[in-house]
């Protein structure tokens, strides 16, 4: 569990902190978002070689190399002097990272009893949720009352407390040959990193007018279809089965989860900057308003967890979503001069339907797969929720940037030496049109405005991209989640926190 929370704790944390880290860095609103989209990806990458990795090395020498990797590179991290340097330790971060929730899941499944799994899988959920809980209000609380760098430096002891434990207490396995289609790998890392420039570099070069990002794009989908290819030539042997998407209900819940987390990333990231950046909240006020997203999931996962039984998952997953979009479109109502309520009761809506989508989008996924497949859909699935939240982050930092340009355009046309509003504004602040001091405070007021009306833009954006999911859902087998807990007596219930944890 600590090793789990390890690497779901750090996805939260550095939140809150993105602000600081942005002057710091010297980087813009757009670029600061690599830090997120860096550790994505690369987990996702290597989010496929956990099983290969764990046949190769043993699980326990496995964990041991993933949890000294992390607070290794979580070290470097902390001590990055440039934009540059912190986005490799965070891709750093992210390979190391990526095997840890599955191996940990794993573990428990070795070496608890059938009897026993349930229970022991979901205190592991209610310790795997402790991240989404205390990451915000942590992570202010360490950026304003130290540095953001302490985001990354309080990975230190409890990676120590980690590897103690996993060297002490995890038995060890029996290493075995395996082998793994490195060229299909190849592909891979070519498809995801060059997708990613894309999104990372394209509102900064001017998108597709851009030779870079033109090559760039080529090459993504250069590789996406030599994937494909690989993986129907080499079989059981590549790097991803396809097979597993002859399963529509795993298709179909992979696309949601994908979809989903575009929207949740896109949310969880712009958040943070509107508080603190246009708002002006302390960074740990700021921690404490984002709390109550992870309390009301909670709430909702235990909740889906006990009715998915009587109610089945496409129910709730459809009320998690109605959540979500109600909590989302709130958000497009905002203006400057808001309190703190109407920030905090949207975010427990879109809290309380993000518990109600995890847990039984979980339990669809993997309802109707051969068991023996269940590990190679787990890497898959992983793969497309850091393509989503990818996109999300990258995406609609690129709205704010693009669309915040064209409210500064659009309003700042308003502004003239005719104008008696701008008139009576500049004399509530005791300036005059020709005071020298008038155009800095006018171009300060008009960035703030210009900005807050792109992010009304992205809010309405990826709150109305979770509606994409409803007819994806319509075509999940009727009842999934019902029947099959019911045949196996409940159990998957009850380790679908678990699950859900880990996802969020």
């Amino acid at each position: 569990m600590a090793a789990a929370v390890l690497q779901i704790l750090d996805t939260t944390i550095v939140v809150v902190a993105l602000p600081h880290m942005q002057g710091e860095l010297q980087a813009n609103a757009n670029q600061i978002t690599w830090v997120l989209t860096s550790y994505l990806i690369s987990s996702g990458i290597f989010m496929p070689l956990t099983g290969y990795l764990t046949d190769r090395l043993g699980r326990r020498t496995y964990l041991l190399i993933s949890i000294a990797g992390f607070v290794l590179a979580s070290m470097l991290c902390g001590l990055a002097a440039s934009l540059d340097e912190i986005v490799i330790f965070r891709l750093a971060q992210g390979v190391a990272g990526a095997g840890l929730v599955p191996t940990a899941q794993a573990v428990l499944v070795d070496v608890y009893p059938p009897a026993e799994r349930g229970h022991a899988m979901a205190i592991f959920g209610v310790g795997a949720m402790v991240g989404p809980i205390l990451g915000p209000t942590l992570g202010g609380f360490l950026t304003e009352t130290f540095s953001w760098r302490w985001v990354f430096f309080i990975n230190l002891p409890v990676g120590i407390l980690a590897l103690l434990g996993t060297w002490r207490f995890v038995p060890r396995t029996e290493v075995r040959r395996r082998h793994s289609d490195w060229l299909g790998f190849g592909f891979l890392v070519v498809a995801v990193a060059c997708m990613q420039l894309v999104l990372d570099r394209g509102q900064e070069n001017g998108w597709f007018g851009s030779r870079t990002i033109q090559v760039a794009a080529a090459l993504s989908v250069f590789g996406y279809l030599c994937l494909i290819l690989r993986n129907l030539e080499m079989g059981r042997d590549a790097i991803f089965d396809l097979r597993v998407f002859r399963d529509r209900n795993f298709t179909l819940s992979t696309l949601v989860f994908a979809v989903f987390m575009f929207s949740m990333y896109g949310v969880l990231t712009l958040q943070p900057m509107m508080l603190e950046s246009l708002l002006d909240y302390p960074t740990f006020t700021t921690g404490l308003v984002l709390a109550p997203r992870g309390a009301a999931a909670i709430v909702s996962m235990f909740l889906a967890g006990r009715s998915i039984n009587r109610i089945g998952a496409k129910p709730l997953i459809v009320a998690g979503i109605v959540c979500t979009l109600i909590g989302t479109l709130v958000m497009t109502r905002y203006s400057l001069e808001i309190d703190p309520w109407w920030v905090i009761w949207p975010i427990v809506i879109q809290g309380f339907g993000l518990g109600l989508v995890f847990v039984p989008l979980a339990t669809v996924c993997f309802a109707t797969l051969p068991p023996e497949q269940s590990a190679e859909a787990a890497g898959v699935r992983q793969l497309g929720r850091a393509i989503g939240a990818s996109l999300g982050v990258a995406l609609s930092s690129a709205i704010v940037a693009r669309e915040g340009q064209a409210a500064w355009n659009q309003m700042g046309g308003h502004l003239t030496p005719f104008s008696t509003a701008l008139r009576e504004a500049l004399a509530s602040l005791g300036l005059g049109l020709h005071d020298p001091r008038a155009g800095a405070v006018l171009a300060r007021l008009l960035g703030r405005e210009a900005r807050f009306e792109g992010l009304l833009d992205a809010y309405w954006l990826l709150g109305w991209s979770v509606v994409v999911c409803l007819p994806l859902l319509m075509l999940v087998e009727k009842g999934v989640g019902k029947q099959r807990d019911a045949d196996d007596g409940g159990e998957p219930a009850r380790a679908a926190p678990a699950a859900g944890a880990a996802d969020g």
